[in-house]
Formats: structure tokens, C-alpha cells, sequence
């Protein structure tokens, strides 16, 4: 399992931008947009592995693992 797959990648629609909006809340802020939905995950995918790889690089402590937690079911009960 590459490391990558401990943080939750979350693509969506924003009717703000018209695009598909990527981000790995807890990892990176900010994140990648654009009119495809799966290249907008493949980017995301990649800008994760980036910033682990920074964090490594930088000895700096990854932040915790942000996937298992269920978000998809939680969200759910907020919408």
C-alpha cells in the first residue's frame, strides 16, 4: 500500500468555479481543478505523493492519516 492511500482524496463539483475541485483535507491546502473529474483525482493523487514526499524531505511529521474514519457515511447525516 503506498502511503498515499492513508489520506482521503475528495473530488467535487463547485458551481462557484464550473470545475471539479480536488483536495486531501489535512494534507495539503488548497488543492487542483479542472473540467475532467479523473484527471483532476490523477492530479490530486500526484500532489499528495508530492507533499508527502516534501514532508520526508523537509523532516517534517506527516500529519495524521485521514482515511478509515468513514467521512463518506458522516457526511451523510450533515447534508
Amino acid at each position: 500500500m503506498k502511503e498515499s492511500a492513508r489520506y482521503v482524496k475528495i473530488v467535487e463539483w463547485s458551481d462557484e468555479d464550473q470545475c471539479y475541485v480536488g483536495s486531501s483535507p489535512g494534507l495539503i491546502y488548497g488543492g487542483c481543478h479542472g473540467a475532467d473529474e479523473r484527471a483532476v483525482f490523477d492530479e490530486l493523487c500526484m500532489i499528495v505523493e508530492e507533499a508527502i514526499a516534501l514532508h520526508k524531505q523537509d523532516d517534517k511529521p506527516l500529519p495524521p492519516p485521514t482515511s478509515g474514519r468513514d467521512f463518506a457515511n458522516k457526511m451523510q447525516h450533515v447534508a
